[in-house]
């Protein structure tokens, strides 16, 4: 059965309610063969997905790279893309590893958000996905949260002074389809959408079972401005998966005690109404009327299927009771 589509904000372009993350096809964390992203990225399509995010982050273009070499043979209107502009690759040095990418692109990395460093990033990007446009462009990682105060006021200085205008420049020239931010904290949203409106945010890991922080101002800015988003980091850097385990992270970091009896909470919840936790937390995200898609980021089929399997489980009245309150 096809997978539901679903608008991007105020834009023509629509998106699978699930869709790919590349961070894996990268190499974030342990080298992904070159065979097993094949074989990932055809199990999403087989399954329906039909849009798939990357960055030049994700193993400094290793993954924007791959995902080039995947759909080089596809038409192109069969398909949505969304990349992410912030970044600037050159060439430089082959390193083991950087950023928590293993093995990635002999690529040497800046931040830039003025109009030049967006232009020179989008172009990049297009050249390695072997495309001229791209339906969907994220600013990866403005804010705080990325780069501290002082270096994240004078980002977004470069953001809202030409970044922006060069983006709208090329969704004008219909290179672009939508503009959005892809991020992990909602204060920079909130602190952007009230400056300049926004197709669509990728928030990750703010808006879960476990993180409810988007919900406190910026669902409603977005409700107002007809903002979608597409929910990354839904399972909080892997907590919400595996269950309040010894050692389970949460949000990049070993999760602490409070955390872990929060999520023990959540865990006895979702098992009274018939879900693991993870079928809990695929489904709370996938039921949230803010949400336009779900990012499921893996490199490899089984966890891929095992996703799957979790967005497809038929709920119960209780179930659906606990998956949307």
């Amino acid at each position: 059965m096809p997978l539901k589509t679903n608008c991007v904000g105020k834009t023509d372009i629509s998106v699978t309610s699930l869709s790919l993350g590349g961070a894996s096809l990268g190499n974030l964390g342990h080298v992904v063969r070159d065979s097993d992203v094949t074989d990932v990225l055809q199990h999403a399509w087989s399954a329906g997905i039909r849009y798939f995010d990357t960055a030049p982050h994700y193993g400094r273009g290793l993954s924007e790279q791959r995902m080039g070499d995947f759909f080089k043979d596809i038409p192109r209107d069969d398909y949505v893309l969304s990349t992410k502009v912030g970044r600037v690759l050159s060439p430089g040095p082959q390193l083991a590893e950087a950023d928590g990418f293993v093995q990635p692109l002999p690529n040497a990395v800046r931040y830039d958000y003025s109009a030049d460093g967006i232009l020179e990033s989008f172009e990049s990007s297009c050249e390695r996905l072997g495309t001229s446009r791209v339906e969907i462009v994220f600013v990866h990682d403005i804010g705080d949260y990325t780069h501290g105060a002082a270096s994240g006021a004078r980002h977004m200085e470069d953001l809202m002074g030409s970044g922006m205008s060069a983006l709208q420049d090329l969704k004008q020239a219909g290179r672009i389809g939508a503009i959005g931010l892809g991020v992990n904290e909602s204060q920079i949203c909130i602190d952007v959408v009230k400056q300049t409106p926004l197709d669509v945010i990728l928030l990750a890991g703010r808006l879960t079972l476990l993180d409810r922080e988007a919900e406190a101002e910026l669902l409603d800015l977005c409700a107002q401005q007809g903002t979608s988003l597409v929910l990354g980091g839904i399972f909080n850097s892997g907590i919400l998966a595996t269950g309040p385990k010894p050692g389970a992270w949460f949000d990049y970091a070993p999760a602490s005690q409070e955390i872990l009896d929060e999520v023990t909470a959540l865990q006895d919840s979702a098992k009274a109404v018939g879900l693991s936790l993870a079928e809990a937390s695929l489904q709370f995200a996938l039921h949230h009327p803010a949400a336009c898609s779900v990012l499921l980021g893996t490199g490899k089929v089984s966890s891929l299927q095992r996703n799957l399997d979790a967005a497809n489980k038929q709920l119960s009245d209780a179930a659906m009771t606990f998956v949307t309150t």
